[in-house]
């Protein structure tokens, strides 16, 4: 087995990124099989249990606050809440359940992100919201997929930066969530399991840097809400073990509040793993 079909085996189980830096340095034929039987071994533990669809969870909620604050949610199946038996145990709308709570507004949710989305289509997900739509505050939730099928890290904060300007040119604050650390998949054996938490935190951080740079918002989920999934996994992963469950989804929006607060000018001071956009003169 030559290394580019060995290669396009890793990115269809979706770790493949991660060890690129690996093959492309001349590892051995022996760690290449390793990594290619390990790759094979995970994709039949994790499979597609969930399907491709997310519960739909767009409404209003909390109606008798009023009042609404309207909240897009962006990105890929974690933001379209993969995982979630039912719509309130979505990203957004225990999202929006907790932003209502803690500004005694009802939330509009809209979801625009898909499952399967990289980086790359975030545009697309923009362009097809309605006419005239602005939200208050945008979150947006992806990198995953960029790192699964191996998208250069420039390219994929290219379209970030590019999401996150028209949004803002629109007059909505925005809040990056960073990639999860591909770490916490557990049936991802080591050292493929390594590769992908390397890979995907040095996503994270470059979505980081560039969503301060560009004015957003930023929130390292493998911070957060990280930990959680790695000493609680079978609690916090659904049934294919590698998307969020309920629990996971509750965890990960309280883990995203502050600065969604902080976007809509509710709070001032963030905690640990979160990020204020990058005032002008350090931009």
């Amino acid at each position: 087995m030559n290394r580019e079909r060995l290669l396009q085996r890793l990115f269809g189980l979706g770790i493949g990124a991660a060890a690129v830096g690996l093959a492309t340095g001349g590892i051995g034929y022996g760690a290449r099989e390793l990594l290619h039987r390990q790759a094979e071994a995970a994709r039949r533990m994790i499979g597609k249990p969930l399907g491709e669809q997310a519960p739909r969870a767009d409404k209003v909620w909390k109606k008798k606050y009023g009042d609404p604050i309207e909240l897009l949610v962006l990105g890929d199946s974690i933001a379209a809440g993969l995982g979630a038996d039912l719509p309130k145990e979505t990203f957004g709308a225990r999202l929006a359940t907790r932003l209502a709570k803690a500004t005694q507004r009802s939330v509009r949710l809209t979801t625009g992100a898909v499952v399967g989305s990289e980086s790359s289509m975030l545009g697309a997900q923009i362009a097809g919201l309605r006419p005239g739509y602005v939200p208050d505050v945008a979150v947006i939730v992806v990198g995953g997929n960029d790192v699964t099928h191996r998208v250069p890290v420039a390219d994929s904060v290219k379209h970030l930066e590019e999401a996150i300007a028209v949004l803002r040119e629109r007059g909505s604050a925005v809040v990056v969530g960073t990639c999860p650390d591909l770490g916490a998949l557990r049936p991802v054996p080591q050292p493929l399991r390594s590769l992908g938490s390397r890979a995907s935190r040095q996503l994270a951080a470059a979505q980081a840097s560039a969503a301060v740079r560009s004015g957003a918002h930023a929130v390292s989920l493998a911070d957060v809400v990280g930990p959680f999934f790695i000493t609680n996994p079978d609690e916090m992963f659904s049934l294919d073990r590698f998307h969020p469950s309920a629990l996971g989804y509750k965890r990960t929006a309280k883990a995203m509040l502050p600065s969604v607060l902080a976007a809509l000018g509710v709070e001032e001071d963030v905690p640990f793993g979160h990020q204020p956009p990058a005032q002008p003169s350090d931009r």
